[in-house]
């Protein structure tokens, strides 16, 4: 799928975000500047408008690693791998403990060894045009987003 402008992400971020309740978990794989904390910037200010709340900052949670945002009755957790240097660090973190608890959105999930059988994966690239593949996994696998 092309994503022609910010507002393409946008879009796309809100349509998807439409799909989610507590327990899913999203993995966004690229590279650096391709859109993947616009993505999910998208993704939770289109969440929170349509609970009529103001929307919130959302800065990718590099240095952090992770940014919780409340939603009402809705949690997100947003972590960023980047820095990260081996999957011991991500299991100390605790990502999937109480993962039905909220939705998780992961940046860099490359180092995750034991991937949760539930999700749906956006690989976002960036050549002549920016570009997302999204495929599903458990629950997801069926699901057509060729549709959004």
């Amino acid at each position: 799928m092309e994503l022609n402008s910010l507002e393409d992400t946008f879009i796309l971020s809100k349509k998807i975000g439409q799909l989610l309740s507590n327990g899913d978990i999203i993995f966004l794989y690229g590279e650096i500047g391709v859109g993947k904390t616009t993505f999910v910037r998208g993704l939770i200010n289109n969440l929170e408008l349509k609970k009529g709340l103001n929307e919130s900052q959302i800065l990718s949670p590099t240095f952090n690693i992770m940014f919780e945002y409340e939603i009402k009755k809705l949690k997100i957790m947003h972590y960023d791998f980047f820095r990260l240097k081996n999957s011991k660090d991500i299991n100390e973190l605790g990502v999937f403990i109480e993962d039905k608890k909220h939705i998780t959105l992961i940046e860099w999930p490359e180092l995750i060894k034991k991937k949760p059988k539930n999700r749906i994966e956006l690989s976002f690239s960036y050549l002549k045009k920016r570009k997302v593949k999204i495929k599903g996994y458990g629950k997801w696998k069926s699901y057509d987003f060729k549709k959004i």
